[in-house]
């Protein structure tokens, strides 16, 4: 894993408070990512873990707190212009293009085809099959592929492994872990805690729309019975944070 030896982060909020209505659902966010770190956010269902993603990437408006790009303000920059600023949100929704082939796919994401396919050559025989048609781990291989083959600085990504089988999630959090060795950097919301705590530099724990723990990767992995009490813990008892046998 990466040792982070960059002075200032990529992305950081300050005292963020954000929600839905007049409803706060995260309050008081502190937290900072820096290029070439693999930064996990966990909790229980309904912690605030999408929401925060949501706020990051500026789909919701602050209701207080700060967010800084590089050297920007970007508290109050619409999504586009997150975009355009390189960065990638990877959404729970699957958003492959069902009507389109693979390769289409690739096409309309105006992204580096040959790199994607470099990166998930997996996609190659798949190049004029319907995203549709796709099996579930093949439709997130492809969403992955066309994040990082536009050289985003900063990738959000949002349950990556959802209903896919253990292996396809070993893939998929590899490509993570390798963009942030290439100086990428990755913020993952993830259910499987054993599974992002091995690819993660540092985490953070969310209960209740508040950070609870933080720490490096193998901190938080030897506190792997305090974070499984904050699931225990959540506003609807959330999934058993154990992985799948």
């Amino acid at each position: 894993m990466t040792t982070t030896t960059h002075a200032e982060p990529l992305l950081q909020a300050r005292g963020v408070s954000v929600g839905y209505g007049q409803i706060a659902v995260v309050r008081d966010l502190d937290l900072e990512i820096y290029p070439g770190e693999l930064v996990a956010l966990l909790g229980p269902n309904g912690a605030g873990k999408t929401t925060t993603l949501m706020a990051l990437s500026r789909y919701l408006p602050l209701k207080s707190g700060t967010i800084t790009l590089g050297n920007a303000d970007a508290a109050r920059m619409p999504p586009h212009k997150m975009a355009r600023a390189g960065v990638a949100i990877i959404p729970e929704q699957r958003t492959v293009i069902s009507s389109l082939s693979v390769y289409n796919n690739l096409r309309a994401a105006r992204c580096d085809t040959d790199y994607a396919l470099d990166l998930f050559p997996e996609l190659k025989p798949l190049l004029n099959r319907r995203g549709g048609l796709l099996s579930g781990g093949e439709q997130q291989m492809l969403t992955l592929a066309r994040a990082l083959a536009r050289r985003p600085s900063l990738v959000l990504a949002d349950e990556l492994s959802l209903g896919l089988a253990p292996l396809i999630v070993d893939r998929l959090l590899s490509a993570l872990r390798a963009a942030a060795d290439s100086g990428v950097a990755v913020l993952l919301v993830e259910q499987h805690l054993n599974k992002a705590l091995r690819h993660a530099d540092r985490g953070y724990v969310l209960t209740q729309g508040r950070i609870t723990i933080h720490g490096t990767g193998a901190e938080l992995h030897d506190r792997m019975s305090d974070i499984e009490q904050t699931y225990l813990s959540g506003p609807k008892g959330g999934p058993s944070p154990q992985e799948p046998t």
